[in-house]
């Protein structure tokens, strides 16, 4: 297992990432000041992005399915922990955006080569609203992919 989000599991079988990239900000705004540069207070964390590119080969890593399920999961508009197969525990993150090319086709049109990118966007661990919860649809979804 590379990582998990939720309860997607990234590893070999389903969407194995070959690049994580993690950007993270901080808020300090400038106040103008006359014959002197902008005074800068800091007002705490800012934007925490995540973003996880990689190529699939459907013949041996996941496919379209997977991140069918991704867009899923993203259209739900809620918060999943996002912990890394080490233990790392990276907080509660929406999947903001999920970006595909496909290439290489078969004679059906199913194409041999998808990259994709997907952008991660952490939020405050105290916004319980945005919080998914497990029910039983998410439960048979998941059981699903892994049957």
């Amino acid at each position: 297992m590379m990582m998990t989000y939720g309860l997607f599991v990234f590893r070999l079988g389903t969407v194995p990432y070959q690049e994580l990239q993690r950007q993270t900000d901080w808020r300090h705004p400038g106040q103008s000041r006359v014959g002197a540069r902008p005074a800068r207070q800091f007002l705490g964390p800012g934007e925490d992005t995540i973003t996880l590119t990689g190529t699939l080969l459907p013949e041996f890593t996941g496919g379209q399915r997977h991140l069918d399920e991704l867009r899923r999961m993203a259209g739900d508009g809620k918060a999943w922990p996002l912990i890394e197969g080490t233990g790392k525990n990276y907080g509660l993150f929406v999947l903001e955006s999920l970006n595909e090319r496909k290439s290489k086709f078969f004679r059906d049109g199913a194409a041999g080569q998808i990259d994709f990118d997907m952008t991660l966007q952490r939020i405050d661990d105290d916004d319980h609203e945005r919080l998914a919860v497990l029910d039983a649809a998410t439960l048979r979804l998941v059981r699903g992919m892994f049957a």
